[in-house]
């Protein structure tokens, strides 16, 4: 287990960001279709071909999913990584046709302090087909792909992932962008609000602290403009249908309220997609599909610390700094 959401078999994940531009995409592309399914919990999300996603669509597999940095610009991403999965003869068949799917989701990095002049062209449709091209089992955390320019309320954001196993041996993962409203630590100390999901000191292994400090449940935002959203997908080996894909990224998005204080706000685009591939030899039950849920919220929670200790600050004026640059 390499603590990625690639430890479940049949995904690989790539990256692509630009420095100057100061922000980048990130692609999870399927080695076979799919089910997959969305729930939206944030006020203001950026999002492309979801609706088919939903259970009574009748496109029950996927190809891949993309989280991008750009805001709206971002949305041309999906594109470019619909241009390689056409490529390389995948999508949904349509007569002689092939029509790749491969919906995704924007965070807001406008203001991180990069150079937004792209011209007539943003760069993101070049950036979606780099980082589907670059996909692999082993991947970065931290500041790439499309958490390269995210933030959080006090620190800098960035890309983050985890896995674990049910007590049955299902395999559960999530991948993040973490730009949140909300901070994911207590107070103005080191310590992740993530804590009790941690597994092998993947974030620090500091815990709770000790003492709780009096500022803990104070209310800090990043702002009120709409310009955050974490987004995320979490996927298990697990056979399960488009319903409960539904449900599991219901559930899932408990890891973010575990994880960032506040989250699911008004101004931001909150949002988890999930994903089955059925790979496992042995058909779950309803007590296993429980558990994914709750295994896959657990890593989401872990993904989103992990995202915030790996990241690095950007080099710009004004740019938050990393947890590192405050704490170690």
């Amino acid at each position: 287990m390499k603590n990625l959401i690639t430890d479940i078999p049949g995904l690989r994940v790539g990256h692509a960001q630009d420095e100057k531009l100061g922000s980048g995409v990130t692609a999870l592309i399927f080695d076979a279709p799919a089910i997959a399914s969305i729930a939206v919990h944030g006020g203001a999300p950026g999002l492309r071909d979801t609706g088919l996603l939903e259970p009574e669509m009748i496109v029950e597999r996927i190809d891949a999913l993309v989280l991008s940095g750009g805001s709206v610009y971002g949305l041309d991403s999906m594109g470019g990584v619909v241009a390689f999965l056409r490529e390389n003869g995948r999508g949904f068949p349509v007569r002689d046709v092939n029509v790749p799917i491969a919906p995704g989701a924007v965070l807001f990095d406008l203001l991180n302090g990069g150079d937004k002049n792209f011209g007539a062209e943003p760069l993101y449709w070049r950036l979606g087909r780099h980082a589907a091209a670059a996909a692999a089992t082993e991947f970065a955390l931290g500041s790439v792909g499309a958490g390269y320019g995210a933030t959080t309320a006090n620190l800098k954001g960035g890309l983050g992932s985890a896995s674990d196993a049910t007590s049955n041996g299902f395999t559960v993962g999530a991948l993040v962008a973490v730009n949140a409203v909300g901070r994911a630590t207590i107070g103005d100390g080191p310590h992740f609000w993530a804590a009790p999901y941690e597994k092998n000191g993947e974030f620090a292994g500091l815990g709770w602290p000790s003492p709780w400090p009096a500022d803990a449940l104070d209310f800090h935002i990043k702002s009120q403009a709409a310009e955050n959203t974490t987004i995320a997908i979490v996927a298990t080996d697990a056979a399960l249908t488009k319903a409960e894909t539904k449900r599991l990224a219901i559930i899932a998005h408990d890891g973010m309220a575990h994880a960032l204080r506040p989250s699911h706000a008004a101004m931001d685009g909150d949002t988890v997609f999930a994903a089955a591939t059925g790979a496992a030899d042995k058909i779950p039950s309803l007590s296993d599909k429980i558990e994914v849920g709750m295994r896959a919220a657990d890593c989401l929670a872990r993904a989103i610390a992990r995202a915030v200790f790996e990241a690095t600050s950007l080099p710009f004026s004004g740019a938050p700094p990393s947890w590192r640059n405050r704490f170690c």
